[in-house]
């Protein structure tokens, strides 16, 4: 199997090498996809397998590879969020938020590379998201809920990089606050899938078929829209 690889439609590449030492899969996220190590007289299908069951969180570890270095060159300009940083001649960071915008003030000279200063920045910038996606997302939820006549018990925001949101069998449903990343049309789909699930949990037919109704008939292109996007800075 050494050499061999496969294409997977959200992953990327997926290349294998053998190893007579290794004991089980170990999955390497490289440019382009993921390098798999098994061991001797692992299968494709044992491939396949792994691949589905750490799906979720390979898809974290290619989001925080492809994170961008947090520093004055970076900005976010969302419909419902706004970031940037500045240099000022001052000796401490400083933070300034309002509804819907943010700003860091940075001393002069400032090692942006500096590790435990990207977490502290990713910290920061975190809790200003979750502060306005509990201002934005529950009122538009409420909005859809009522509109399409989807009613659910409660809903949270959380940090989540892996989904964009869930909804349980209590119909509670949970919204990351990166969706305040997306522009509003894309929300308004993430919004609709997960009140679809209020009525349908599973991904069949009839929830795809149901969803594609809500969405004037627009969900598989937004659903692949959305693939652009991914939850984390």
């Amino acid at each position: 199997m050494t050499g061999q690889s496969v294409t997977d439609a959200e992953l990327g590449s997926i290349v294998v090498r053998v190893n007579a030492r290794a004991r089980r899969l170990i999955f390497r996220a490289v440019e382009g996809g993921f390098v798999v190590t098994v061991p001797l007289g692992a299968t494709w299908s044992d491939v396949t397998k792994g691949l589905e069951t750490l799906r979720p969180r390979l898809r974290e570890t290619q989001a925080r590879r492809s994170e961008k270095l947090i520093d004055l060159n970076y900005r976010i300009e969302a419909e419902y969020f706004k970031l940037t940083l500045v240099e000022r001649d001052i000796r401490q960071f400083q933070a300034r938020s309002e509804p819907g915008m943010m700003q860091i003030l940075c001393p002069r000279g400032t090692d942006f590379s500096n590790p435990q200063l990207q977490v502290w920045l990713k910290k920061v910038i975190g809790e200003a998201l979750r502060k306005n996606a509990k201002l934005v997302l529950p009122p538009r939820l409420y909005a859809l809920s009522k509109q399409h006549g989807l009613p659910f018990h409660e809903v949270k925001v959380n940090s989540s990089s892996g989904r964009w949101g869930s909804c349980s069998t209590r119909r509670d449903i949970n919204l990351s606050y990166y969706l305040l990343l997306l522009p509003q049309h894309l929300i308004d789909y993430v919004l609709l899938h997960e009140l679809t699930h209020t009525r349908i949990m599973n991904h069949g037919a009839e929830f795809w078929e149901m969803l594609d109704r809500l969405t004037e008939g627009r969900c598989e292109a937004l659903r692949q829209e959305l693939k652009a996007f991914s939850a984390s800075l």
